[in-house]
């Protein structure tokens, strides 16, 4: 029987599993597009939309809320000034997984979880607020 097991643990401690999860959710929304493993996608994507839900609040409490579960402000202030508005007429799933194929050596499969409507630019690089401020400062 299979009651209680609602997640997928693999194969790691609880800690790691928590840092793994929140690595993962920290780089979809930073570059808006991510290649990993199936599992992995489809278990980070509820947490992503959730994220982006709590974000389209706008209070001071969602902000702490997010910059808490997160551990980055910067992604919180992205997540608050960009992805909030972007989504604020979308009522849900804001993420989608799509399959790419098995990865060479270990045959895992492997799929690509990205944002709906996601800025094509953001991949690869550092986005949002403070990557601007970051732009704007080297160059004056």
């Amino acid at each position: 029987m299979n009651h209680g097991n609602a997640h997928r643990k693999f194969g790691r401690h609880s800690s790691q599993r928590r840092a793994l999860l929140s690595g993962l959710i920290n780089a979809v929304l930073k570059h808006e597009q991510i290649k990993t493993t199936l599992p992995k996608a489809k278990e980070v994507q509820p947490m992503v939309d959730k994220v982006i839900t709590i974000a389209k609040k706008g209070t001071l409490a969602a902000r702490r809320q997010l910059i808490g579960f997160l551990r980055d402000e910067a992604m919180a202030e992205k997540l608050i000034t960009v992805l909030a508005k972007r989504y604020e007429a979308r009522k849900g799933g804001y993420t989608r997984v799509l399959k790419a194929g098995f990865r060479y050596g270990d045959a895992a499969p492997m799929g690509v979880l990205e944002l709906v409507d996601r800025d094509v630019s953001a991949k690869g690089k550092d986005s949002g607020p403070t990557a601007e401020k970051k732009t704007q400062e080297q160059a004056a």
